[in-house]
Parts: structure tokens; sequence; C-alpha cells
């Protein structure tokens, strides 16, 4: 019976020392990583939320294509180092990591009403030969989607076949297109205007961002699907 009275100490210490460190959990204190309980009852104007990350569409675009359209993101080789990407519809069509890209000219061919993907080849400008690029575009088909993206050397073995062939394409600047310019060209067979889809930086000592080379160029947009593609 002598001890009924220290047990009760002893338990009356044990009981605060609980419940202060119950309390100091549920509500935090300073340097404490337990979440705080007022955080639940917070109202939503005195709460610190993150910043929404800005979501990205098809391709990487920054907003969603229209109905019937079909996305798409392209990009020049950079210099001699870096080589071209296209992207059509979330897939990459060519670029480097797929390993069929090359030198010159890198040409996919869709079909412009599926958007689906027909082919896709690299033609080296410089040392190749360009009857292959020829036979390759010759033979498009009503409604063919056509995809170009530089890489170091564009035209140095174009020849005014060559040159017509993508002017009835849409491009407006293959005309002027020389030795390691940079370009992105998007056009279609039977096309009736120029296609708003070109970009074009001569390679000079006033455009130059690599010594011997312009920079590399980056295009994106929507584009409507063919109604017909034979």
């Amino acid at each position: 019976m002598r001890l009924a009275g220290p047990l009760r100490i002893v338990v009356l210490v044990l009981s605060v020392g609980l419940t202060w460190i119950l309390v100091s959990i549920l509500f935090g204190r300073p340097g404490s990583g337990f979440p705080r309980i007022q955080q639940l009852f917070a109202s939503p104007e005195n709460s610190v939320t993150a910043e929404p990350r800005a979501r990205k569409y098809k391709c990487g675009l920054p907003q969603p294509c229209p109905e019937e359209h079909l996305a798409f993101r392209m990009v020049s080789g950079a210099a001699n180092v870096i080589g071209p990407k296209i992207c059509l519809e979330d897939k990459m069509l060519m670029s480097s990591v797929k390993d069929n890209v090359g030198r010159g000219l890198n040409v996919a061919l869709v079909n412009g009403v599926s958007g689906e993907l027909i082919e896709a080849r690299a033609f080296d400008m410089w040392a190749g030969d360009v009857n292959d690029l020829l036979k390759f575009i010759r033979p498009l088909h009503e409604g063919t989607l056509v995809f170009v993206a530089s890489y170091d050397d564009p035209a140095t073995k174009m020849n005014e076949e060559t040159r017509k062939l993508f002017s009835d394409l849409g491009s407006k600047n293959v005309k002027d297109l020389a030795f390691r310019d940079s370009w992105v060209f998007v056009g279609a067979k039977g096309v009736q205007n120029k296609s708003p889809f070109e970009q074009h930086v001569k390679n000079s000592r006033h455009t130059n961002k690599y010594e011997g080379w312009p920079e590399a160029l980056e295009m994106e947009g929507c584009i409507p699907r063919r109604t017909t593609a034979s």
C-alpha cells in the first residue's frame, strides 16, 4: 500500500508525457517532419499550392491541334554534330535515336489522310547520287505529305529538276537553297499554293551560329488532313 502513491505519480507523469508527445506530433512543432493537422482544415486561400506544370500536347506542342489536323514538330540538324528530328502525332519518324537520319536531306513521306508513315530516308547531298532522291519523290501520290529536314549540306547535289519537284510541293525557298543552309519544310503532292510550313536560313558569316554552319531551325504546327490520298 505504501507503493500506491509513488505508482500514481509515475502513471501521471507517463500520461502527461505521452499526451505531450501526441499533441506535438499532431499539431507539429518547429523542425518536426510530421504533417500538421491544421493543414487538413486550412482554408484554400491560406494554403500554398505548387505551380501547375504547363501541359504539353502531341509532339510537345503548347496547344492541341483542332480536329482533322495533324500535330508535328521538326528540327533541322545542328552543324554536322546533332542530327535532325521529325515528330508527327507524337510519333518520332526520324531521329538520331532511331538511327535513320544522315547528312543531306532527311525526308519522311506520310499518308495525308491517315497520318501514317509511308517511308523515311536520308539522302546525302554532298557525296551521294541525286537520282536516288528523284526516284523517291517523283512518283508521289496525290495527298502525300512530305517532311524535309536538312543536316550539314542539303544542296550541293541539287539540280533544277529537284528544285522544281520541291517547288511543286509548295516550297518557295528551295530555289535559293545552297551549301550548308538550314532548311525545314512540309509540303504535299497536289498543293495549290505555297506551303506555310517552311523555314530557311542562309549559310553566311552574318547568320552562322556555329563556325561554318548556320543555326538549327525548329518548326511546329498543325497540318490539315488531306481529304484524299491515293
